[in-house]
């Protein structure tokens, strides 16, 4: 393997939106922060809703709501 190719691999903190600090190491070399992290995504939390774009969800059971399947 070839020498001085590859970044630099340092300590990072990142800082959520929501407070959470998190330290990690990446090749940015400087602190960030990130919008959503496990701690406030809806993903995570549970906390997720189905969002019922134009009806979608009733139209499609009004269609077939009444179907049974059958072999």
């Amino acid at each position: 393997m070839r020498a001085d190719i590859h970044p630099a691999y340092s300590d990072v903190k990142v800082t959520c939106s929501c407070g959470v600090v998190y330290k990690t190491r990446s090749t940015k070399s400087e602190d960030f922060t990130v919008d959503v992290c496990q701690e406030c995504h809806p993903f995570y939390t549970g906390k997720q809703k189905i969002l019922d774009t134009g009806g979608r969800i009733d139209r499609f059971n009004k269609r077939f709501g009444g179907r049974s399947i059958s072999n």
